[in-house]
């Protein structure tokens, strides 16, 4: 009877939680939107490049106030928001703007599992837009800025003994009215800028961990000499503690190594070792152990791919992009990771999962992931498909003076010094974040002139600090004799107006076909595009006419192409699918045979 009457009281509280939150407004949502339960939002791992058994979710309903700038924590609050979406999206629940001169404070209660007592206690933020104070019980247990990157608090001081902690989280986000990058965000959206994006949008989450525990891997694969490095950055360690790390193929074991004295760990892969590439994106398993006094202390599941980003002159003298040493053309979308109802937060890992999937369905090898960083399990989705991914660092700030088809020689203007420092610190965030990733092939500092400064010296430092991936200094942006690359955008057909002899020359923009799909609309009276068409066939020809124009172009020396872009985007109608997922706008089998053969072109 006890069981029944509790079977009964969960069931209630999850139909109230239906009943409480519901997504605001009126615009247009994917199918993956019907599927969420905000009692079990987002529930997979958060951080799959190094994974521990034990974690709890504190994805969910919270409180939520918007208060003026400086104000002291409420004691009431305006509703619930569902975490972790965006105030300003559908799927929040809320819907709402905020101004520069406004907070956004979040507060929920959480237990932590009796079976953590002992262990440290973190708190993990996947990304909050833009500086976040947070509180436990009210005790303040850190602040971040920086809008794209993880970050987290050991609490365990500021934990109750028993019983339910309070979480309070305070956001400040200006948008546009700062230097901090926020890519697209725009306070008034229109055109080829969209909605703001504040507070919380990623998971949140607790973990328990050792006094001595690791705290992240920086794996770095060398086929040349056929050795998989993997260092480990720890906590709580001491020299004689031991770094060992297993490699597996499947279930089989196939190498190891060890270190102390905080060393990484270099491995000797078997001679007969896999590489990953996007037609055999071949991972393999890492264990990875903290032993102190010869016990294992702390223990995280890893996986790594032995490839190389690389570029080399082709047998008529042209630089080429290379993968594994041969030339591939890289070719890819434009991907701006939005959504209709999550804004920056897909609804569901299915939805994340779909674009990358669809993404090599049309048969392309390469997404150039524009002015956004996304939640780990994304990057962990191009590994395992075989996507290589350009990754932008989202612009900010002010634009240079941008002098178009040819190299600039004039001077750039200067940031502030606040400016400067945030740019330099967000993007090593960036980079630190991601650097494992094997699907990183190409860092991207800047985006045409939006926030371009100190190109050289930006490109030489993201050059050193990663030597293992290419630097592409500017996608078509001022140009500087700097980098791997030059990149060159041209809408919307295809064009070569500047040729580098001593880098590889890519097309980092082109196409923007649009195609207006009257019930997939975000807005049905403001639709853009840089051409339109009126049938999918028509904007098919369109494409494939541009795509073998830049086929062409392949054997005049461009090594990469990017097509504007997935999907449509707000008021964008430049997608090979629509907003809302729900209509793949051109005839997938003709894009994916031409795309087939661009892949391809360098290989024969």
């Amino acid at each position: 009877m006890k069981k029944l009457a509790l079977t009964t009281l969960c069931m209630l509280l999850t139909l109230g939680s239906f009943a409480q939150w519901k997504p605001a407004g009126d615009k247009i949502k994917t199918s993956w939107a019907e599927k969420i339960d905000p009692n079990n939002v987002l529930p997979e791992y958060p951080r799959p490049i190094m994974e521990r058994g034990e974690w709890k979710n504190l994805n969910g309903l919270w409180q939520y106030a918007v208060i003026e700038k400086g104000k002291q924590v409420p004691a009431s609050f305006d509703g619930e928001i569902l975490v972790p979406f965006a105030i300003e999206s559908a799927l929040s629940g809320v819907g709402k703007r905020l101004v520069d001169s406004q907070e956004l404070v979040y507060q929920r209660s959480f237990d932590v599992p009796a079976a953590w007592k002992g262990k440290r206690i973190l708190l993990h933020f996947g990304a909050v837009d833009w500086k976040a104070d947070v509180w436990v019980n009210d005790v303040k247990v850190g602040s971040h800025t920086g809008g794209f990157v993880p970050f987290s608090f050991d609490v365990t001081a500021a934990l109750n003994a028993k019983g339910n902690n309070k979480l309070t989280v305070k956001v400040w986000d200006p948008t546009d009215k700062s230097y901090q990058p926020r890519g697209k965000q725009v306070s008034n959206p229109s055109g080829i800028w969209y909605t703001p994006v504040s507070g919380i949008w990623q998971t949140v989450w607790l973990e328990p961990v050792a006094e001595k525990h690791i705290n992240n891997l920086r794996i770095v694969p060398d086929i040349d000499r056929n050795i998989l490095t993997v260092g480990a950055c720890m906590s709580g360690t001491a020299c004689a503690d031991m770094l060992e790390v297993q490699v597996y193929d499947g279930s089989k074991l196939v190498a190891t190594g060890k270190s102390i004295n905080h060393e990484a760990v270099e491995i000797n892969m078997p001679a007969d070792r896999k590489l990953w590439s996007p037609k055999s994106p071949f991972l393999y398993t890492l264990k990875v152990a903290l032993k102190s006094n010869g016990k294992v202390v702390d223990q995280v599941n890893s996986y790594a791919a032995m490839r190389k980003f690389s570029t080399g002159r082709d047998k008529n003298g042209i630089v080429r992009l290379e993968l594994n040493n041969e030339p591939l053309f890289q070719y890819g979308p434009l991907d701006q990771g939005w959504w209709p109802d999550g804004l920056y937060t897909a609804p569901t890992d299915e939805a994340l999962l779909y674009d990358v999937q669809k993404t090599k369905d049309f048969g392309f090898n390469m997404i150039r992931k524009h002015i956004k960083v996304e939640p780990a399990r994304w990057y962990t989705h191009c590994d395992k498909l075989g996507i290589i991914v350009w990754q932008d660092m989202p612009s900010g700030d002010r634009n240079p003076q941008w002098i178009n088809k040819r190299y600039f020689d004039g001077v750039e203007r200067n940031r502030s010094v606040e400016s400067e420092a945030n740019y330099r610190k967000e993007w090593k965030e960036i980079m630190d974040y991601l650097y494992s990733y094997p699907c990183i092939g190409t860092w991207v500092p800047f985006n045409e002139a939006w926030g371009q400064f100190k190109t050289e010296e930006i490109a030489e430092w993201t050059k050193n600090y990663d030597p293992s991936r290419l630097v592409n200094p500017a996608s078509g942006g001022n140009h500087y004799h700097t980098g791997d690359m030059l990149d060159l955008h041209n809408y919307p057909a295809p064009d070569m107006y500047l040729f580098d002899g001593s880098r590889a020359n890519v097309l980092g923009e082109y196409g923007g076909i649009g195609l207006v799909l009257k019930e997939h609309l975000w807005e049905p009276n403001r639709n853009w595009g840089y051409v339109q068409f009126n049938s999918s066939k028509e904007a098919t020809d369109e494409y494939v006419k541009y795509a073998e124009m830049l086929y062409d172009y392949i054997s005049k020396g461009f090594s990469a192409g990017v097509y504007t872009q997935t999907t449509d985007v707000e008021m964008e109608v430049n997608g090979l699918m629509t907003y809302d997922r729900k209509v793949i706008k051109l005839d997938e089998a003709r894009v994916r045979a031409i795309n087939q053969r661009i892949c391809d072109a360098l290989n024969k």
